[in-house]
């Protein structure tokens, strides 16, 4: 527990108004996306890189847990504080302190908003690319927790991709910058790469250098309708084979489509249909019609019921209405949405869709598979009623085997969501006992103390 004391200490440091302690204040911090539910101890908002050091040296004289926080936005646990930990909130730590067009590079705090951030960058005819789904309210630090993703991910990478340098402080108060301004660099350890996606567990991020990159002229976009998941998941292998990069791929399963047609979302799309891609093109706007007419060609074969393309704003919105609407349709399966974003190599993808629907018959657990095909990353949605034992108990055998199927094509535990507290019991699985030996002396070389995020993303 923690002390009035302590408390006060924290107060002095801080100022009483940014250490909350009361229970109604607790509790908005004490879940995430999953549904677990734990109250902190307290919860600290620094404003500055300073206050993060004093509150981890604070914290490590007392040997007390720190449960890093952004927007709490995650879907495996990875914000949810931990029993006696204290949450440190970015939420006041929200400033562009850089902004070098020329450079093309953003310097930025852990509490400003991913959109925020491409807001700005497009002022100046530039974008920062990684585009996850929640970007317009999570923060900058949990996509470096998380190494997050999107739907470009497919043409520009991840997080990890454009990230150049950080500033952060180990869990003993230690202060360390990594990485450079340059997109070149090849002096010392890529401590940049290992620390995004360690999910605060390493260190507390207080300064990101970030790469922008061109914003394209145009966009345009394909809705490709199929008639089975086997005939979209041949296509997907003849786009990525091909020489043309879409800047978005996403695969909807067929119980995507029956339930965004339970939904009412379903208008436009031809009988019969199955499977539905989602294909985007990006670049200059002469070039533009140029990929669109070889991704059709790439993605035209066997199964096809119909190509619509999108060219204005109006265009696309239409065509994306059915995915959009993809996220409320589920939840009329069920309450209770378990969600994996497993990932194999694109080449496997139609085994993986194959085995997904298997699991799902068998077991007697809806399973609802979209997400963003160009990378092999699904996210696979296990709909259940946690009131019902049974079914509880069909899904936790169920999620097993999709983790030993999703290992077994080459695959892995997650492509974005990242690790927390909901998989690291899988870990075990995918990695021997001296890769996670290693993983763990790392982390008692950044966090001696075991006081950073502790039960999160590495197996007990």
């Amino acid at each position: 527990m923690l002390s009035a004391e302590l408390a006060a200490r924290f107060a002095a440091l801080l100022g009483p108004e940014r250490v909350l302690t009361a229970a109604d204040d607790l509790a908005l911090y004490a879940s995430d996306e999953t549904p677990r539910f734990c109250p902190p101890e307290a919860v600290l908002f620094p404003t500055c890189h300073e206050d993060v050091v004093e509150i981890v040296r604070l914290a490590a004289r007392h040997r007390l847990p720190i449960t890093p926080r952004a927007a709490g936005s995650g879907n495996v646990g990875g914000a949810l504080p931990t029993p006696g930990s204290v949450v440190v909130s970015f939420e006041c730590m929200n400033r562009v302190l850089e902004f070098d067009p020329d450079g093309r590079v953003m310097v930025v705090e852990p509490g400003v908003v991913t959109d925020d951030i491409d807001r700005l960058a497009r002022s100046a005819g530039l974008m920062y690319a990684p585009d996850p789904g929640s970007g317009a309210y999570c923060r900058i630090g949990g996509n470096l927790a998380m190494n997050a993703a999107g739907p470009r991910a497919v043409k520009y990478g991840a997080t990890r991709d454009h990230v150049l340098g950080l500033r952060a402080v180990l869990g003993d108060g230690r202060e360390i910058r990594a990485g450079a301004r340059t997109t070149k660099y090849a002096t010392g350890y890529d401590l940049t790469r290992l620390l995004v996606g360690s999910e605060g567990t390493l260190a507390l991020v207080t300064e990101a250098t970030l790469r922008l990159v061109p914003a394209p002229e145009r966009i345009a976009n394909l809705r490709v309708c199929y008639a089975s998941n086997r005939a979209a998941c041949a296509a997907i292998g003849r786009v990525m084979r091909q020489p043309v990069v879409p800047s978005a791929l996403e695969f909807m399963d067929r119980r995507s489509i029956d339930a965004i047609r339970e939904y009412g979302g379903a208008e436009g799309l031809p009988e019969g249909t199955r499977a539905v891609l989602m294909v985007a093109a990006d670049g200059a706007h002469d070039d533009v019609p140029r990929q669109i007419a070889a991704l059709e060609a790439a993605l035209a074969g066997d199964g096809l019921l119909e190509v619509q393309s999108g060219f204005t704003a109006e265009e696309m919105a239409r065509l994306w209405t059915a995915r959009k609407s993809l996220s409320m349709a589920v939840k009329k399966i069920a309450p209770l949405k378990i969600n994996e974003d497993v990932v194999v190599p694109v080449p496997r993808l139609g085994e993986l869709v194959e085995a997904i629907d298997a699991l799902g018959e068998r077991h007697r657990i809806p399973l609802v598979a979209f997400g963003h095909a160009g990378n092999g990353n699904l996210h696979v949605n296990l709909m259940v009623h946690a009131d019902d034992a049974d079914e509880m108990a069909r899904a936790r055998a169920c999620r097993l085997e999709l983790v030993q199927a999703v290992l077994r094509l080459g695959g892995s535990l997650s492509g974005e969501h990242g690790i927390g507290s909901e998989k690291r019991h899988f870990l075990g699985l995918e990695f021997d006992p001296d890769t996670l030996a290693l993983m763990r002396e790392l982390k008692a070389v950044f966090d001696p103390l075991g006081i950073l995020n502790p039960g999160k993303k590495l197996p007990d």
